[in-house]
């Protein structure tokens, strides 16, 4: 089931008197945050759209001055909510490219049909992403994104067919 919101970053504390708040983002391009006329923030379990006002960065930190947010003492109160992106919103990419949030618990199946697991999580290793899979047992395999070992990905069927390299596992 494709996820109708991204996470695309936590608010982690407040920045100055002005009612700024600072982010760290969960996507690789920060530089999208100035293309967003506004945000969804999920504060208790709701989610509350907001429009930004101004972007700046701080280190690897996105600095977002949000509407009606104009006191140390507001901004306060964000600390720890999420910000989301409604999935229409999001950047395109590229085709044979997958957004994280829909891999993860993919069931993965080797081409010989064997039930290796769910995808549990996704985090690249510098040369290419690494696929944890994890099986009932909670026992973890990981798996280069490579297409020598990812074989097919079937957002439809919610499967990952893969191909296990030897000394893989």
């Amino acid at each position: 089931m494709k996820q109708q919101y991204f996470e695309i970053g936590q608010i982690v504390n407040t920045f100055g008197i002005k009612g700024v708040v600072k982010v760290n983002p969960f996507t690789d391009d920060i530089s999208q945050f100035e293309k967003m006329d506004t945000i969804l923030v999920e504060k208790k379990g709701n989610l509350q759209e907001m429009q930004i006002e101004e972007v700046k960065y701080s280190k690897n930190q996105v600095l977002l001055k949000l509407k009606g947010i104009e006191t140390i003492e507001e901004a306060e109160k964000y600390r720890n909510c999420y910000l989301k992106l409604p999935r229409e919103k999001a950047k395109k990419i590229p085709e044979g490219t997958y957004f994280i949030a829909d891999l993860i618990g993919l069931e993965v199946v080797t081409d010989e049909g064997e039930l290796l697991g769910k995808v549990d999580d996704i985090y690249n290793s510098g040369a290419n992403d690494i696929y944890v899979i994890k099986d009932e047992l909670g026992k973890q395999i990981l798996l280069p994104a490579i297409k020598e070992v990812i074989k097919e990905i079937n957002l439809e069927q919610e499967k990952i067919t893969v191909h296990l390299l030897n000394g893989l596992i």
